[in-house]
């Protein structure tokens, strides 16, 4: 079976969108620059990513993906049996065949849809995906988009009150909370009454353990830190030294979120050609990459609850790190 493909985002328009959050973020003043996580995911980023995955420090993806072997059958074929599945986010779509296989096995599911920014990589994992489960029947629907622009394509995929939009991972938390609010907004009024969302997050936990988790002694993270440095570097025309910054992880108590950072190890100045830009950065000054929020269950619910989705399952890992619920699209 011959997966379809929507392509609503070209080269030309991540090309645009990666220069415009540079020059945004780089054109700040010193102190408040910052730069998008989802440029840390060119091939090399995300074979970073996938290393950082394995690593002992790095817990969130073991977690998820305990909670979704045990919980699978429930989510895919309970009272409310899924007939379409969309994945934001998809990449290559791993943990989630673990849903897929629930949902093939129950006969209930016609339809998967991945969703991701790149068109290379989501081409490749339809082509497999529509082979592995054309015995069942299961349709390949992918959708290259950004899911921060493009989560009205949703609305066409499925017949609605059968929809489930799969967001795991815990990529929530790369969201400011008025991100957040907006983003949920965006996704509700794509979904009918009786759609359902699956949302990965994060959980609270001890200080020491979240900035191990993102500041490995093996330094593959700090590695993955600085490779959106070197994104820059070949598409933009730019000369930054990776290695002349050094990786950060901190805990903010306050924000209740880690944040990932790149400091300057010593004054310098980059040039970005293709956007005509020089950067001056002092030692020490840091560059924000990446935040990443951690929940408790009562916030969750509230945002859900604010963006009209209201939970209905909340599961956790044994040891409590990580929480995946399940809320339904209300009227």
């Amino acid at each position: 079976m011959t997966p379809t493909i929507d392509v609503l985002l070209g080269p030309d328009d991540l090309t645009a969108a990666l220069q415009a959050d540079v020059r945004h973020g780089l054109s700040a003043p010193p102190g408040r620059r910052a730069l998008p996580p989802k440029w840390f995911y060119d091939a090399r980023g995300s074979q970073l990513f996938d290393d950082i995955t394995r690593l002992p420090e790095y817990y969130p993806t073991r977690c998820e993906r305990a909670i979704l072997e045990a919980r699978a059958a429930e989510i895919m074929t309970g009272p409310a049996p899924v007939t379409t599945l969309i994945e934001l986010g998809s990449g290559t779509s791993d943990k989630t065949r673990l849903l897929l296989d629930a949902g093939a096995d129950g006969g209930s599911l016609r339809t998967f849809a991945p969703f991701d920014v790149s068109e290379e990589t989501l081409r490749a994992a339809a082509a497999i995906l529509a082979h592995r489960y054309q015995d069942a029947g299961v349709a390949v629907h992918a959708i290259v988009g950004d899911f921060e622009r493009h989560l009205g394509a949703l609305s066409a995929v499925g017949p609605p009150g059968g929809r489930l939009v799969a967001f795991l991972g815990g990529t929530i938390g790369n969201f400011d909370p008025p991100g957040r609010a907006r983003f949920l907004a965006a996704l509700a009024s794509a979904l009918a009454p009786g759609d359902r969302l699956l949302l990965g997050t994060d959980l609270v936990k001890d200080r020491g353990r979240l900035i191990l988790a993102y500041d490995d002694p093996a330094g593959v993270t700090a590695e993955f830190n600085r490779n959106v440095l070197a994104v820059i570097n070949r598409r933009l025309s730019a000369d930054f030294d990776p290695e002349a910054f050094r990786h950060v992880a901190c805990w903010d108590e306050r924000q209740e979120w880690i944040e990932m950072r790149l400091a300057a190890s010593a004054d310098q100045t980059v040039t970005i050609s293709d956007l005509a830009m020089k950067v001056t950065f002092a030692h020490g000054e840091e560059i924000r990459t990446e935040i990443s929020a951690k929940f408790r269950r009562a916030r969750v619910a509230e945002e859900l609850q604010a963006a009209g989705l209201a939970m209905t399952h909340w599961w956790t890992d044994d040891n409590g790190d990580f929480g995946l619920s399940l809320s339904r699209r209300v009227a």
